[in-house]
């Protein structure tokens, strides 16, 4: 069976037991925090893959990998996941569950990249921006990036605002040419 079908059943199942307990949000903080687990530690994978490992110790790296203080659902998900031997789709599972979270809560991630850092007034001023074009809440991540000299780089959903100094001049050069 196709890992795509795998991860998204579960997630659906959790994401719907979860709305169900209305412990949504604590549930889509553990399964950030465990699909950041897998980005960041590679060497985790390899662990919770191990054969030789026992399945409570599994169970409890994951929990840790969960963030430490996992909800009763959570607990009983990852018990399903290592019994049903499905332990190698779990990065994909907790994927699919923040895709699934997020369409339901009409979430969108947006991220602000500039040459130096901004106050937070300017970050939730542009965040503000985002909320009222898209009619929902936003994620909005910023980052540092002095390669593009001034301005700013907008993105959300397909949208993506280049106003940078990079690009602009990126832009001039290009006429130049021709």
């Amino acid at each position: 069976m196709d890992l795509g079908v795998i991860s998204v059943r579960y997630a659906r199942a959790l994401l719907k037991s979860a709305l169900l307990q209305k412990i949504e949000d604590k549930v889509y903080a553990d399964m950030q925090n465990l699909y950041n687990s897998y980005l960041q530690v590679p060497e985790l994978r390899q662990t919770v893959d191990n054969p030789m490992l026992q399945k409570e110790q599994k169970r409890h790296i994951l929990e840790v990998a969960c963030g430490g203080e996992v909800t009763g659902l959570v607990k009983r998900f990852l018990q399903l996941v290592l019994e049903d031997d499905r332990e190698s789709t779990l990065q994909f599972m907790a994927a699919s569950y923040i895709t699934l979270y997020r369409k339901t809560k009409n979430i969108i991630r947006g991220k602000l990249t500039t040459a130096v850092p901004v106050s937070p007034e300017t970050e939730d001023k542009m965040r503000k921006m985002v909320e009222l074009k898209t009619n929902g809440s936003v994620e909005f991540n910023t980052e540092v990036d002095p390669s593009i000299i001034g301005g700013f780089i907008l993105e959300y959903d397909t949208y993506r605002l280049d106003a940078s100094v990079k690009h602009k001049l990126q832009t001039i050069l290009s006429q130049l040419k021709k």
